[in-house]
């Protein structure tokens, strides 16, 4: 097997894992175990306070002392143990704290896959910006096939989805063994900033990066927003006698997957859009789509007219995660030195899905409710405050971000 087959094998476990549970938690959360929509958010919140310094952390650790090929089979190892444990969880409390540790582990491996095969790639002389989104499209399929399997299983409102996720991570634990050797980088005389794998801070320096970082903080709250409660939001439509029987309220799951199908395709333009309009106008259609996302979920329901609106909503979606989240880790992976890659990746996860996800999740969370009357949401009202904000970043974003390409990047337009 190639290299490139074997990076794509990897990121198809990577994100099966995370598609095991992600979209379903929570329905499964609040209809399963009663929990109310401020306690999924704090529970959701684990993963922006896990990320807020995991990855970064362990991507200093791989830089500087371990190598990232360990880093994440321990990684793996410890999320599917946590993964077991959360299956037989009733508590709020308690199952914050064992998702809080698995959070720990799983986001670092997130960015320690990009430094896998960012490294891979180049030790093979591919250029990073064509290669890489082929190779990672397979995680978009792995997660597809995961959210496929659970709900056609009718596992949606169970808890053997962590179980299964967590059968995926000791899969991908024995699999990476198998994977490349990437030796830590050494240096025979280096300052204490160096020494401590602190280079990565000082791309906040430089305010082009520093706004950049800001505004992947910002979207990643938008992010955390859907992945938290759009499971329920399709589930809910149930409550109306005449929906309750409908495709969108029996394989919410699989619905929710065609936004992962339009991942594909938009994975697979990132190139084209990135050398041919530059990062920032990329990112600028990232922000107006969230913006159609959560306007087009504010009018959809299952009625025909209605699930024409959802189906929108979720290829929408491919265009707005792809051109913020992976188009942002090809732009950092060309701005900063091989030297503090694993590093700067980790911080851009901490940016994204720590700080950005953590007070998504809260933040959400607390909306929600604020708009729950007799247990009943209104979530036409919640999805056009998502709408409002994301158009605000959108203007917000084209004004204050200025950026003049480095001659080495491919993204120089």
């Amino acid at each position: 097997m190639n290299i490139k087959n074997r990076l794509k094998v990897m990121l198809f476990l990577q994100y099966f894992i995370w598609g095991c549970w992600l979209i379903t938690l929570g329905g499964y959360l609040i209809k399963t175990l009663g929990f109310s929509g401020t306690d999924v958010g704090v529970i959701f919140s684990s993963k922006g306070l896990a990320a807020f310094f995991t990855p970064f952390l362990v991507g200093i650790i791989a830089d500087k002392f371990i190598p990232a090929k360990y880093l994440y089979m321990l990684c793996h190892l410890i999320g599917a143990i946590s993964l077991f444990y959360a299956a037989s969880i009733t508590d709020p409390d308690l199952m914050f704290i064992v998702m809080f540790i698995n959070m720990m582990v799983f986001m670092p491996s997130i960015a320690l896959s990009n430094s896998i095969s960012y490294i891979t790639l180049a030790k093979e002389n591919l250029d990073t910006v064509t290669e890489f989104p082929k190779i990672r499209v397979f995680g978009t399929v792995g997660f597809i096939v995961a959210m496929w399997s659970i709900s056609l299983l009718k596992l949606e409102l169970s808890m053997v989805q962590l179980y299964l996720a967590a059968i995926a991570s000791l899969v991908l634990v024995a699999y990476s063994a198998t994977l490349p050797y990437i030796p830590v980088i050494k240096k025979q005389s280096q300052s204490w900033v160096s020494a401590l794998g602190l280079d990565a801070f000082v791309l906040f320096k430089k305010p082009t990066m520093a706004i950049f970082f800001l505004f992947a903080m910002l979207l990643g709250a938008v992010l955390q927003i859907t992945n938290t409660f759009g499971g329920t939001f399709l589930r809910d439509f149930g409550l109306n006698p005449a929906y309750e029987n409908s495709l969108v309220v029996q394989y919410s799951a699989i619905l929710l997957s065609v936004s992962q199908m339009a991942e594909i395709g938009f994975i697979l333009v990132i190139p084209f859009f990135l050398k041919r309009f530059g990062i920032k106008k990329v990112m600028i259609i990232s922000m107006l789509a969230w913006t159609l996302r959560f306007g087009l979920f504010a009018f959809g329901d299952p009625s025909p007219f209605g699930f024409v609106l959802l189906v929108l909503s979720m290829i929408v979606y491919g265009c707005a995660f792809d051109f913020f989240n992976i188009s942002g880790s090809i732009f950092i992976e060309n701005e900063v030195s091989s030297t503090i890659r694993s590093s700067a990746q980790g911080l851009y996860m901490t940016m994204v899905n720590g700080i950005g996800a953590m007070v998504g999740a809260i933040v959400s969370g607390k909306i929600v409710d604020l708009f729950t009357y007799d247990k009943v949401k209104d979530w036409q009202s919640i999805w056009l405050i998502f709408a409002s904000y994301s158009l605000v970043l959108a203007v917000v974003f084209c004004f204050s971000f200025h950026y003049r390409p480095n001659t080495k990047t491919a993204l120089n337009q």
